[in-house]
């Protein structure tokens, strides 16, 4: 009797995507790549805090996922090196020893990280067009064109299928550096057959074509021809490009460079030595002799485009900057545009600067910024090169992702194949179908006070801005320690709520209220501290706020004699 056969049915491989950060959010892009229990990561970056983070100085990834499964990790491959890519890589490399690949102005700039934070990385140096392999990812690294150089989109073949990463790009047909981006190689792997597509979506809601580089150097060009006074231009540290155009056309025109700014020194300095700026000898200055340099002789590149309070040009506009004071009839570039949250305080020192007296340009007045990443006809342009069977729009806020979706739909992609997700949702895909799954993984902000990580949460933020807001006092008495009776006090301190001179009364009053309550407790043999703190604090927290109809913080401290 012949035995019957059973075919036992093949699985088919399936890929995880957990976006960790960068989702309805500018900033913090983290993306993980998850498949025959291999874990690969795509950039590590930073945000910068919100107006309600007070006293925070960056926010990064929630790292807790990869920590528990950090045997798994595979590698790290960087798109290109701005903060919002990078800026988180010295503290995942705290917690996990991982090898980071990237090309080779990309890592230097993380290089220059993790030195500030005294760690040793695992980094690997690559070009546009290499092939890597993490694990079951095999990676193919392709030139593009963004606001830094050397910067790289990827191409992953999984068992689950090929996903293709744009990074952040634009398409710029005349870039600086003569290298457009890959077209061919893009066009390849669209024909070959793309399973899934991550895409930046920052620009996706304005129309046409982003203007190439080369437009604001045309700009800087007629701006240094007929200046006759010193010139100070602002503009991001990372745009090798710009900086290279502000210092040809110093060369042109006759005038020395003298840099100023930590991040923007330090910049120059790696693109100098990596061959990424190309400076005649002679050309660059030390900023402090400048003061022997005629002012039609003479340009400052700065940082604080972004109004940033620390910053040179924010020193500089407010008088405080140590080697550069500004004069009337300076002309002051800012070389950027506002990014989404800093339009006030830009706003604050271009007021500034002219109040001064200088001659301000920006963004509003004369093409003297491009972005770096594509509008509506390049991302139309890419979908149609790549052809993706499922898609996944990322870098950006909730309406960019959205706007983006809609896009795709306009092209004729099947609306159950585009996927809008938030951190630490979970994306399952196989060359047949994705879906999103349920289950979710840890994607807290996480923030970053001083050598503080992840140790200010809600409710210290809430007290720091009730701080901010109304104001501490502060309760002191000392009280006996059998008895429990008043022996000293109270006594009222205010700190950021009145001025006590100008308002006796009310701190009088106040130290009655407060006198009173301890009273209450004593008559009742109150003998819990924590039950007489909070008999002071309520009592105190309904006269003030009916008198002032302000909240204070109010913090008791009784010593005990």
């Amino acid at each position: 009797m012949r035995r019957r056969q059973t075919t036992r049915k093949r699985e088919i491989p399936e890929l995880k995507v957990i976006p960790i950060g960068g989702l309805n959010e500018i900033g913090k892009n983290m993306t993980l790549l998850e498949c025959n229990n291999q874990i690969m990561i795509i950039d590590c970056g930073l945000s910068f805090p919100d107006d309600e983070m007070y006293g925070i100085d960056i926010v990064i990834p929630d790292f807790s996922y990869l920590i528990a499964n950090r045997e798994r990790i595979a590698g790290m491959v960087i798109t290109h090196g701005h903060e919002d890519h990078i800026g988180a890589v010295p503290y995942l490399l705290k917690n996990i020893k991982i090898p980071v690949y990237g090309t080779r102005l990309t890592l230097g700039l993380v290089e220059n990280k993790l030195k500030e934070h005294g760690i040793q990385g695992d980094l690997r140096t690559i070009n546009a067009g290499d092939k890597i392999q993490l694990g079951c990812f095999d990676i193919e690294t392709i030139r593009t064109t963004h606001s830094i150089a050397d910067s790289i989109c990827l191409a992953i073949t999984t068992p689950a299928g090929v996903v293709f990463h744009s990074g952040d790009f634009k398409i710029d047909y005349t870039p600086i550096d003569g290298e457009p981006i890959d077209f061919s190689k893009l066009a390849e792997i669209g024909k070959k057959g793309v399973t899934l597509m991550l895409c930046d979506s920052t620009n996706v809601t304005r129309p046409g074509f982003t203007a190439s580089e080369r437009v604001v150097g045309q700009t800087i060009e007629n701006i240094f021809r007929n200046a006759k006074t010193r010139i100070i231009i602002a503009t991001f540290s990372s745009n090798v490009h710009r900086v290279q155009k502000i210092i040809e056309n110093a060369v042109k025109f006759g005038r020395k460079v003298a840099i100023s700014g930590r991040s923007m020194e330090n910049v120059v300095a790696l693109a100098i030595e990596l061959g990424y700026l190309d400076i005649p000898p002679g050309t660059l200055v030390d900023l402090k002799m400048t003061k022997n340099i005629p002012d039609d002789q003479l340009v400052i590149i700065t940082t604080g485009s972004q109004g940033e309070p620390m910053s040179a040009l924010s020193r500089i506009a407010s008088g405080e900057h140590k080697s550069v004071k500004l004069k009337k009839g300076d002309m002051v570039i800012l070389s950027s545009t506002p990014v989404p949250g800093n339009e006030k305080t830009v706003s604050n020192v271009v007021n500034k600067l002219f109040e001064k007296g200088a001659e301000v340009i920006y963004s509003d007045i004369a093409d003297i910024h491009v972005s770096g990443h594509a509008c509506q006809e390049e991302l139309k342009l890419i979908h149609s090169l790549i052809k993706p069977k499922f898609f996944m729009p990322v870098h950006g806020e909730y309406r960019h992702l959205i706007a983006h979706a809609r896009l795709a739909e306009s092209l004729g992609m099947n609306k159950d194949n585009i996927f809008v997700l938030e951190n630490g949702d979970i994306l399952k895909v196989n060359k047949r179908r994705a879906k999103r799954e349920t289950a979710m993984v840890e994607a807290d902000a996480i923030l970053v006070d001083g050598l503080g990580v992840g140790d200010v949460g809600n409710i210290v933020l809430r007290d720091r801005k009730l701080l901010s807001e109304s104001g501490l006092i502060i309760v002191v008495a000392a009280i006996e320690k059998e008895s429990h009776m008043v022996v000293s006090g109270p006594e009222i301190i205010s700190r950021g709520f009145v001025y006590v001179r100008e308002n006796e009364s009310l701190i009088e009053e106040a130290r009655k209220v407060a006198m009173e309550a301890l009273e209450k407790c004593q008559n009742k043999r109150m003998k819990d501290w924590n039950a007489m703190k909070s008999q002071v604090r309520d009592a105190l927290n309904s006269y003030i706020y009916e008198t002032t109809k302000r909240s204070p913080i109010i913090l008791p401290i009784f010593l005990e004699v």
